[in-house]
C-alpha cells in the first residue's frame, strides 16, 4: 500500500490530517515493509510510549487496539513504537529521530508534507530488539462492585474492610 493510502485510512480513523498521523503513518509503513502483516487478532502487539495522533495510525493500519489487548501503552511521552510479530517471533523498535522536527518555522502542513516526504528510516532510528513480547489479552469475569453495583473486571476488584469493590469506590472510602 502507497504512502497516500495510509494516511488516507488513518486520516479517515483518526478524524483530521496531522503531523502525529503522518509519523504513525510511516511507522506502519515501517512495519508492513518489513513483513509484519495487519493483525486479525493479537499476531502483532504494539508498545507505544505516547498517546499522540501517531497511535491512531497504527491502530488503522496494523489493526493493533486497545480493545483486542495488543496496543499496549507506556506513558513515557516518546514517540517510539515497538512491534512485536508472534508469527515471525521478532520486535523491531522506532524512535524518532530529535533533528525531524529542528526546523521551527515549518507550518503544520509543511511538517506534513516533509514528513510523507521521507521514507521511515529517515526519521527513525530503528533497532530489532529482544522478542519478550506482552502476554495474550485475558478474558475476565466482570463482578458487581459491592458499593455502586456496576459490573468491574474481577481482577480490578479491590478488597477493602471486607467488601468487594470497584477502584473508583475504593478511592473514596481509602480517603
Amino acid at each position: 500500500m502507497e504512502t497516500k493510502d495510509l494516511m488516507k485510512k488513518a486520516t479517515m480513523f483518526h478524524g483530521h490530517l496531522c503531523p502525529g498521523v503522518a509519523i504513525g503513518v510511516l511507522a506502519a509503513k515501517f512495519f508492513l515493509k518489513y513483513g509484519f502483516e495487519h493483525s486479525p487478532d493479537e499476531e502483532l502487539v504494539a508498545v507505544v510510549e505516547t498517546n499522540n495522533c501517531s497511535v491512531d495510525a497504527l491502530q488503522a493500519i496494523l489493526s493493533t487496539t486497545y480493545g483486542k489487548g495488543n496496543l499496549i501503552h507506556h506513558d513515557y511521552g516518546k514517540n517510539n513504537y515497538t512491534l512485536y510479530s508472534r508469527r515471525k517471533q521478532k520486535a523491531i523498535r522506532l524512535s524518532l529521530k530529535p533533528s525531524i522536527f529542528e526546523d521551527k518555522k515549518l507550518s503544520r502542513d509543511e511538517k506534513i508534507q516533509k514528513l510523507l516526504s521521507l521514507e521511515p528510516e529517515q526519521i527513525f532510528t530503528i533497532k530489532e530488539v529482544e522478542y519478550d513480547p506482552p502476554s495474550m489479552a485475558t478474558i475476565e469475569d466482570s463482578v458487581p462492585c459491592e458499593v455502586c453495583g456496576e459490573l468491574t473486571m474481577s481482577s480490578r476488584i479491590m478488597n477493602y474492610q471486607n467488601s468487594n469493590m470497584c477502584i473508583p469506590c475504593y478511592k473514596q472510602f481509602k480517603k
